[in-house]
């Protein structure tokens, strides 16, 4: 018995012994996980308010000059094209009101050119209106041979004078 109980013994002690004297394995380290996620997208950039038109002031000089035969008030086909730009020049900017100054050469009565002119005026109106420009934007006058643009006393002078002029009054 005596020798059952040393061989436990040391049995035991060699289980101990041996058990103790080894350290743990360390521990293996695990790589760190991968986020397979989409990560969010970045925030979209502040929205801008789209950039205000420049508002180009217009000025009388930007509407055309035009021009009549001797004694005419129909308006001329090489006087169109330009009143068809400033048809489009008055659609661009509704609030736009004009006045339409019709004009004459020297020759003639006063009352018979005050009435050429304001038959000149209502022809260039009226073609206006035909291009949808509403009436109540369009003034008309007539200034009949009081103003003219060259004083001459020629056909040249005279035929720069037969004229219908354009101003704004409201922009």
């Amino acid at each position: 018995m005596k020798k059952v109980l040393f061989v436990s013994g040391l049995i035991a002690l060699l289980i101990f012994a041996y058990g103790c004297g080894k350290k743990p394995p360390p521990p293996v380290e695990q790589p760190a996980p991968v986020d397979t996620t989409t990560p969010p997208p970045p925030p979209p950039p502040p929205v801008q308010p789209p950039p205000q038109p420049q508002i180009k002031e217009i000025k009388d000089a930007d509407f055309s000059v035009i021009y009549f035969d001797f004694d005419k008030y129909n308006i001329r086909a090489d006087q169109r094209a330009g009143l068809d730009i400033d048809a489009r020049l008055l659609k661009e900017n509704p609030g736009l009101i004009i006045k339409i100054e019709g004009n004459c050469d020297e020759r003639g009565t006063v009352e018979y050119n005050l009435g050429l002119g304001d038959r000149r005026a209502m022809s260039v109106k009226n073609y206006l209106i035909d291009l949808g420009i509403s009436a109540d934007r369009i003034e008309t006058i007539s200034y009949g041979k009081e103003r003219p643009t060259d004083p001459g006393h020629n056909e040249d002078a005279w035929a720069k004078n037969r004229r219908a002029d354009f101003r704004v009054i409201k922009r």
